[in-house]
């Protein structure tokens, strides 16, 4: 068992802790595939009721997967030139992971108390009870890094209210608690000062109930508060005007008219898009567009597994992580370096069936 995975089961209720605080709790492949088969067998297990799933440290639940390492894999071991046996089975086993707990048929209960992003939302976004605290940083930033908003962004982000989900795809905007409450990505708010007692209430409430889910329920309608507004609240009919689009470059015409009739909101939004990758601007978009129309989680996930191997066999992944997290100097040189450069064929790669191996859930 890795040491930076932790699991318990007592009194009906089972914990899965993070822990890997240095990191921010990023998830690695053992801790994917120590997770899932716990996942499954806690479903089958009657005096399970109920999953927990926490970070250890304070400061994030999970910051997302370990890109550094998929990095590593391709740039040490194979010159750059990727996919690696790594990159095809990292996400392909966090998919897998993100549909069983989208599947888990008991209550799972994530407790987002700190940064939250990318891979972090792909273990909590899917379960049943997602609970925000004060200290929430939310984020799906992955085109800041040459990639696009995975672990089945294809599927909650376009049925957000408006068009929010593709504004938090393409700009990687963060949120608070209050922000993700009014969106519904998270289910409820809880102050950090109350999740000791809010976790001792779970195991003390489903040690005498039958029905986990009740059980959940009661305590969350006991503990829970609400957040305070919503910080996009302002901005919701401009963004959905902006971003009712055909394309990327038609959303940067429309924020610039915004921002030329004094909108500060809409020029640093423009602002922000402009350092974006060019070619994940543009994916994202599609993938957001064709995910609108999809009819399950499960197909997303299809999806998504076809565009993170056409990410990896690319150059722009590479490029991005280069940036932001090895040399550090978050001044990426994207090829293609504009939007206009994005062609239909770049764009359609990254849409096709991979071959020699297809996203299917475990």
């Amino acid at each position: 068992m890795p040491e930076d995975i932790h699991f318990s089961a007592e009194h009906g209720l089972a914990t899965i802790e993070l822990d890997r605080p240095k990191a921010l709790n990023a998830l690695t492949l053992d801790m994917i595939r120590a997770m899932h088969p716990m996942l499954d067998a806690w479903d089958h297990d009657d005096t399970v009721k109920a999953v927990l799933i926490k970070g250890a440290g304070g400061k994030a639940f999970c910051a997302g997967g370990d890109v550094r390492a998929v990095y590593r894999s391709i740039v040490d071991d194979l010159d750059g030139k990727g996919p690696s046996a790594l990159s095809r089975v990292f996400f392909f086993e966090e998919y897998q992971l993100n549909h069983a707990i989208h599947a888990f048929s008991k209550p799972f209960v994530a407790l987002l108390d700190g940064v939250t992003m990318g891979g972090g939302v792909g273990v909590s976004i899917h379960g049943s009870h997602r609970i925000a605290t004060e200290r929430l940083m939310f984020a799906m930033p992955e085109t800041g890094i040459g990639l696009f908003p995975d672990v089945g962004g294809g599927w909650f982000l376009p049925r957000l209210p408006g068009e929010t989900g593709l504004y938090l795809a393409l700009t990687g905007a963060r949120l608070d608690a209050a922000g993700v409450c009014a969106l519904g990505l998270a289910s409820h708010f809880v102050p950090s000062s109350r999740i000791e007692g809010l976790e001792a209430a779970f195991a003390t409430t489903l040690a005498t109930t039958e029905s986990g889910r009740a059980a959940i329920n009661d305590v969350l309608d006991r503990m829970s508060e609400k957040p305070g507004p919503d910080p996009l609240a302002p901005h919701r009919e401009m963004i959905d005007r902006c971003f009712a689009r055909n394309s990327v470059a038609a959303i940067l015409d429309a924020l610039s008219r915004e921002a030329e009739a004094g909108s500060d909101f809409a020029r640093e939004t423009r602002e922000t898009l402009l350092g974006k990758c060019p070619t994940s601007l543009v994916i994202s978009f599609e993938q957001l567009r064709r995910g609108r129309a999809l009819s399950s989680l499960a197909e997303a996930l299809t999806m998504e597994y076809r565009m993170s191997q056409a990410c990896m066999a690319g150059t722009e992944f590479f490029e991005g992580i280069r940036a932001a997290l090895i040399d550090k100097d978050h001044a990426p040189r994207w090829r293609p370096s504009s939007l206009a450069e994005v062609t239909p064929e770049l764009v359609e790669r990254h849409f096709a069936a991979t071959g020699d191996l297809e996203f299917t859930p475990a």
